[in-house]
């Protein structure tokens, strides 16, 4: 019987809607979902998380002590799973931890993106190797640092004859371009969930729209969809990637005469979001679209997606045997699984690096005393 090798993969995304934890198999050829957790942020938490994300004036002191808290809920949610799960910890390899991202700015002359994290407590709290720190080599390269997904969305799905694109909507949207002899490419295409968060929270204290059911109460505004769409960044070409210090509520806000009517907002926001995806796919053979994040969720934005690729085929990734909510934390147990065994990323073609890197600085458990 083939010997199991275990990574853990952990993901708290832009949307700062929690803390996803999983246990995966890479033995097999396909990677297996062993075991899987989400958790919350406490609400005062995330009120402190959202603040440093918009670069709110606040003590530095505030930012170490978030950062702490944050890894705390991490090796909480890790050990939490582990003993759900029932297995033991002396057999998973590493943890792949990627933190939680509040600014990111990979444009010269000092470029820098900044994760929330402490990999050095998780490896304490919770006596597993710890690998963290993803994007800085690629961006010490010349490389964008983001998106780091598309490589293991390579290795999943890259061996078709037909156009694959792996669509990850979380708060930022970013895309994955499969095709058959050409080098993966992606790129963020800009703003996925987190506009049509930031509205709803705004107007009806809510934390998402589910379903888009919001969103399909209102019309569409011309005028202010194609306001939005005139913003430099969806005319940059690739490589390129963003993230909420530049697509938020204060944004949007910028854009609105205030007499707008907030359900039109909404479904002006989602129209925004499917076709900044769909539209730089006009250029490619069509194929499968697959969906994964919490964007896959909303049913209104994925048949926004299916009529703007009426020649497609748009699915979830849960239709091709990888959960859809978990692909992320999936993909950073893969990473520190290419980390920890010294395989470099190739990832010229994504981020625009001057070279193929090996990601990630790893974080040693200590020996267990007895």
């Amino acid at each position: 019987m083939q010997q199991a090798e275990l990574y853990i993969g952990v993901m708290s995304g832009t949307s700062l809607d929690g803390i996803d934890v999983v246990a995966v198999d890479f033995s097999k050829q396909q990677p297996t979902l062993i075991a899987s957790f989400n958790d919350q942020f406490p609400s005062e938490l995330h009120e402190l998380l959202h603040h440093i994300a918009l670069n709110k004036a606040l003590p530095i002191s505030q930012i170490g002590y978030a950062t702490t808290w944050l890894s705390q809920c991490y090796s909480d949610a890790i050990n939490h799973m582990c003993d759900c799960a029932g297995f033991d910890k002396k057999d998973v390899q590493a943890i792949g931890c990627h933190g939680q991202t509040v600014q990111h700015h990979p444009q010269p002359p000092y470029p820098y993106s900044i994760q929330l994290n402490n990999p050095s407590l998780i490896a304490a709290q919770t006596q597993i190797t710890t690998i963290a720190d993803f994007r800085s080599k690629d961006l010490a390269y010349g490389g964008q640092g983001a998106p780091l997904v598309p490589a293991f969305h390579h290795a999943l799905f890259g061996k078709s004859d037909e156009t694959v694109v792996v669509l990850n909507i979380g708060g930022i949207a970013n895309i994955s371009i499969l095709q058959a002899d050409t080098p993966v490419s992606g790129y963020d295409t800009g703003p996925g969930n987190i506009l049509l968060d930031s509205w709803i929270n705004h107007c009806r204290q809510l934390p998402m729209d589910e379903d888009g059911r919001w969103a399909l109460t209102g019309t569409i505004i011309p005028e202010l969809l194609t306001a939005l769409r005139h913003d430099d960044y969806f005319t940059q070409p690739a490589p390129k990637s963003t993230g909420r210090e530049h697509f938020n509520l204060d944004w949007l806000q910028s854009h609105l005469n205030h007499q707008e009517k907030p359900e039109d907002v909404q479904a002006t926001l989602l129209e925004l979001t499917a076709i900044t995806i769909t539209e730089p796919l006009q250029n490619y053979p069509s194929g499968e679209l697959l969906v994964c994040g919490g964007g896959a969720h909303n049913s209104a934005l994925m048949k926004r997606l299916q009529n703007q690729l009426p020649n497609w085929q748009v699915l979830t990734t849960d239709e091709k045997g990888i959960h859809s909510d978990y692909m992320e934390a999936i993909a950073f147990a893969w990473l520190a699984r290419q980390c920890l065994k010294g395989i470099a990323i190739d990832m010229p073609n994504i981020s625009g690096a001057s070279r193929a890197s090996i990601l990630g600085g790893i974080f040693q458990a200590d020996p267990i005393i007895r």
